[in-house]
């Protein structure tokens, strides 16, 4: 049977300005024309490539102001980035108007700018998705942080360690992410792709801001895309399932020759590659080799890991009682499975912050442990096997300069004797036992939920 005819195509004049106002604003968007983003992606080894390298162009949003806050240019400053973007699509809009006001309709260029967003809107969706299938965003929390007072902790660093305590439910929402994706790379599926984003991301927007978080710009920079990319279809879903009227599915297919047919496999197979196949397996390898790109690589002293009751504690051969409240005595100490030693005192420092995911690949700048928690001062390491020394630097970026060059001895397996110089040159030495502490995270994992647990 022939099809029913299909109404006019032709826009009217609100729907062809909104449109070539949208069109200007998307592009500018999600279409790299920013000098920096070349830059970086020009610097990059691809014969030594790193699941950083995919995962930061990824996050392209185009920047007109500075915005120090963070690694990615991401803070209050991003809006006046968007408020710059607004200024060129309404002039560009008007100009457009005055030029193309004989245009009938724009449905190739809807066609296009909707299949620049949907890849747009799919890649920034699978970086964030692997590393939660492999549960590195948040991961298991350090012996430190699991023996830091829940109140040393800011808003943002709970919710952190929250979700790193159930990396089951991480990797459930990073397949939610990879589907969302799957289903934005093809035309017929895109609408619901778009769909799953909105409550999807709008939740990861409202945490942001809840917690503190530093992702609330860019997750509302998504949220945007998919509010576009759903309008597509919007109006015709409300109309049928709503208003449960009659409604016309869309009409217009693009026509391409066999060469552009052949291009567009291509360059699709290629974004899949590059995009999904390699960024996966990159992070894969980096999850199976480190576990976590947010802690240290290098390894800390052999058989040291765990809590250290401090149980003597001098300074210039002067001992100090344990003390609470004490800025200069130590309370416990953490030896992590890394090259990192944290002390509890009373002693006050300036807070640390990491709101956005940043991938370091120093040690020296990986600050996760640290960021966002209070009443611990944390020290990355370096020993000495054969003469038993250790140097300590804080890792606090406000107290860099502070260091300690310590001997240790061990009289047994649970005991670690310091003695050495403090960050002020004073005489210290320190008699630390080892806390056989059970957490309850590592009976579960051992004995399961089913089973009744006593610590």
């Amino acid at each position: 049977m022939p099809e029913p005819p299909v109404p006019s195509s032709d826009w009217n004049k609100l729907e062809k300005a909104a449109f070539r106002f949208f069109f200007i604003y998307f592009f500018i968007q999600a279409v790299p024309l920013d000098w920096k983003y070349f830059r970086n992606l020009f610097s990059i080894n691809w014969l030594d490539l790193h699941f950083r390298d995919i995962f930061y162009l990824s996050r392209y949003t185009p920047q007109f102001f500075s915005t120090p806050e963070n690694t990615s240019g991401w803070g209050i400053g991003s809006f006046a980035d968007w408020g710059i973007v607004l200024a060129i699509a309404v002039v560009g809009a008007v100009v457009w108007s005055l030029v193309g006001r004989n245009r009938k309709e724009y449905n190739q260029l809807y066609y296009w700018v909707r299949v620049i967003l949907r890849y747009r809107l799919a890649i920034g969706l699978i970086a964030y998705a692997f590393i939660k299938i492999y549960p590195m965003q948040a991961p298991i929390p350090s012996i430190s942080n699991l023996n830091t007072h829940y109140g040393d902790f800011n808003a943002w660093k709970i919710f952190s360690l929250t979700l790193g305590i159930v990396p089951d439910y991480q990797s459930f929402l990073g397949l939610v992410e990879l589907l969302a994706a799957g289903l934005l790379f093809f035309r017929k599926t895109a609408s619901i792709g778009a769909f799953l984003v909105l409550p999807f991301t709008g939740n990861v927007f409202m945490s942001n801001l809840a917690y503190e978080g530093g992702e609330y710009v860019y997750s509302f920079y998504l949220i945007t895309i998919a509010l576009y990319l759903f309008a597509y279809d919007g109006k015709r879903l409300f109309t049928l399932l709503t208003l449960e009227q009659p409604t016309l599915p869309n009409r217009f297919h693009p026509k391409f020759t066999d060469w552009q047919k052949s291009a567009r496999l291509v360059l699709k197979s290629s974004f899949v590659f590059v995009f999904v196949l390699l960024y996966g397996y990159k992070t894969y390898a980096v999850y199976q080799k480190e576990g976590s790109y947010h802690f240290p690589k290098t390894a800390g002293l052999p058989n040291t890991s765990g809590l250290y009751n401090v149980k003597e504690f001098r300074v210039n051969n002067q001992v100090l009682p344990y003390s609470a409240t004490d800025p200069i005595r130590w309370q416990d100490v953490v030896f992590e499975k890394w090259a990192t030693i944290s002390i509890r005192s009373n002693q006050q420092a300036p807070l640390e912050y990491a709101k956005t995911e940043e991938i370091f690949l120093n040690d020296q700048e990986r600050n996760y442990e640290e960021a966002g928690s209070g009443g611990r001062q944390y020290y990355s390491y370096q020993f000495d096997a054969a003469n038993q020394t250790l140097i300590l630097q804080n890792k606090n970026k406000n107290r860099q300069n502070e260091k300690l060059t310590l001997k240790y001895e061990r009289p047994n397996a649970n005991q670690i004797i310091l003695s050495g110089l403090n960050e002020k040159n004073e005489l210290v030495y320190v008699v630390l036992e080892k806390i056989n502490k059970k957490y309850l995270l590592d009976e579960v994992a051992r004995e399961g939920r089913q089973k009744p647990m006593k610590l």
